[in-house]
């Protein structure tokens, strides 16, 4: 007992000493506070309030958090509210996606879409496999095919993770559908999983840049080479920033970074708010038919519409140039948000959002012919079910999705994309917060939700009417106005008339019509 009495009073005599040694520390730090905050000149409320004030900067940055978890209702947040997410989260955990006693969704919000069940819908022995989407046939020298209608959009190593590509790399080739590089070049890491990737060239052109930044001819046929880069796409613009280049602040510009971009590594990555050598729509389509005829593989372009003034010279221009000049598709992307940082003006403020540019191409591209030809990709915000279907009822082709794959590999929204300091190691190069993300098990998830998704849009399909998803259109839904009635997509959107060109290559005029016949059966 005396043994055991002595090392209590041991033990006591230690967190007696303990506690004075914090004690007088902490004295010593709010001394050394007050001191510095009232001879500071930056700050007037930590003048004013020393020691005290410091406690709002630090409710300010936690406030982001606190209000997500304990004060915002499920479908209150932005830019994706907890229903989003949470759907998400169960989609790439395989979890029960059913929920009970009602929707929470008001259905009264403007903007919203209401689908149309059919009478009478098919049997599940009735409705068929997905369609092969093809790129490029009978203009590139390779053209491809997916069966895919959702896939990871441009997100760049160096603003994701190693683990976060690899992850993505390795997850798409067990779903089936590609990955896109974002302009920041192509890796290693890119490569490992086996997937489909098509290779993005932003304005810096970053991986197939020569020494004086120009296009390279030669490394475009080396990535070419690859049987894995099926297709290029060259990048106008996105949505984050319509109208700016790629931001990558230096300390994330990292050597492997680096040597994949072909930049100095630890400088701000900055990239030309345009392409210098494209002057005009002539220009442009040249610049395409060029990267297809060096590469031999389709070839398409990015971009966030704003002035569409310009859509009915381009489609012209085709037809006057030859069909061999158009893209063989366009990657729209909406002009709210994106995974990439950005002023905020251009954020919130520069760009048309899918829901009005989206119809308005898809109607262009029909009004002159090209629909067939052209092929349209739709991309921004569109994580979910429901706005994937009501992409494809708008009439895009297929769609792609970059922050539901980043919440798929365990991404909590905390904003922190530009600082390096992002919790989940998705999109920081420390190498302590990049042990959260482990590959092999995120790779799944990412399977998972890409998987999990394309089947519920098959069920909305199915209920609507049409055997697969590719055959929604725009009788198949309705929008909710302003007035909180939902009103049919058809009269806001009337599906406009094909119109022959004047002159020119009219090789994509006749099949149109029995593209848009096909999308229109019920």
């Amino acid at each position: 007992m005396d043994v055991i009495q002595q090392f209590t009073s041991l033990v006591l005599q230690w967190v007696a000493v303990a506690f004075a040694v914090g004690l007088v520390m902490l004295l010593l730090a709010i001394a050394w506070m007050y001191w510095v905050d009232t001879r500071q000149t930056h700050h007037s409320l930590r003048r004013n309030y020393p020691v005290i004030a410091r406690g709002r900067y630090m409710l300010e940055h936690l406030g982001t958090f606190l209000r997500q978890y304990l004060f915002a209702q499920d479908r209150e947040e932005l830019p994706f509210n907890r229903a989003q997410r949470s759907w998400v989260y169960r989609a790439a955990k395989n979890l029960d996606s059913t929920v009970a006693f009602g929707s929470t969704l008001p259905l009264n919000q403007p903007g919203d879409f209401v689908f149309l069940n059919a009478l009478i819908p098919p049997l599940d022995e009735e409705v068929c496999a997905r369609s092969a989407i093809c790129f490029g046939e009978g203009y590139a020298r390779q053209p491809w095919s997916t069966h895919s209608f959702f896939n990871i959009s441009g997100m760049s190593f160096g603003a994701l993770s190693r683990p976060a590509v690899q992850a993505l790399s390795r997850g798409a080739a067990k779903a089936g559908v590609w990955l896109n590089t974002g302009e920041g070049g192509l890796s290693q890491y890119h490569l490992e999983g086996g997937c489909d990737i098509v290779f993005q060239i932003g304005t810096a052109k970053y991986g197939v840049r020569d020494d004086q930044g120009c296009l390279s001819d030669a490394r475009l046929r080396d990535l070419a080479a690859l049987e894995q880069v099926r297709m290029f796409e060259l990048k106008l613009s996105q949505g984050a920033k319509p109208g700016k280049g790629g931001i990558l602040p230096g300390r994330k510009v990292t050597e492997v970074i680096a040597s994949t971009r072909g930049i100095p590594a630890g400088m701000d990555s900055i990239s030309p708010n345009r392409h210098p050598e494209i002057n005009s729509v002539d220009d442009l389509l040249k610049q395409l038919q060029h990267i297809r005829e060096v590469t031999g593989k389709p070839t398409g372009m990015k971009l966030a519409l704003g002035d569409p003034g310009w859509l009915d010279e381009f489609c012209e221009r085709i037809h006057a140039l030859g069909l061999d000049h158009a893209p063989d598709f366009i990657t729209l992307d909406s002009a709210d948000g994106g995974t990439g940082a950005a002023p905020q003006s251009l954020m919130d403020l520069m760009g048309l959002p899918i829901r009005r540019s989206l119809p308005l191409l898809v109607d262009k591209l029909i009004e002159h012919g090209l629909r067939e030809r052209i092929r349209v990709i739709a991309s921004g915000k569109m994580i979910n079910p429901g706005a994937v279907a009501a992409a494809l009822c708008l009439g895009a082709d297929t769609v792609n999705s970059a922050r539901g794959f980043m919440f798929s590999l365990g991404c909590i929204q905390a904003l922190q994309c530009n600082r390096n300091t992002c919790p989940t190691g998705v999109t920081t190069h420390n190498p302590d917060l990049q042990r959260g993300l482990v590959p092999e098990d995120k790779a799944q998830r990412v399977a998972n939700y890409a998987t999990n998704l394309m089947h519920e849009v098959e069920i909305i399909a199915h209920s609507c009417g049409v055997r697969e998803p590719r055959l929604l259109n725009r009788r198949h839904a309705w929008i909710v106005t302003a007035g909180g009635i939902p009103q049919p997509l058809l009269d806001l959107y009337p599906e406009p008339q094909p119109r022959a060109p004047q002159g020119g290559d009219t090789r994509a005029a006749a099949p149109i019509e029995r593209a848009v016949t096909e999308r229109a059966q019920p």
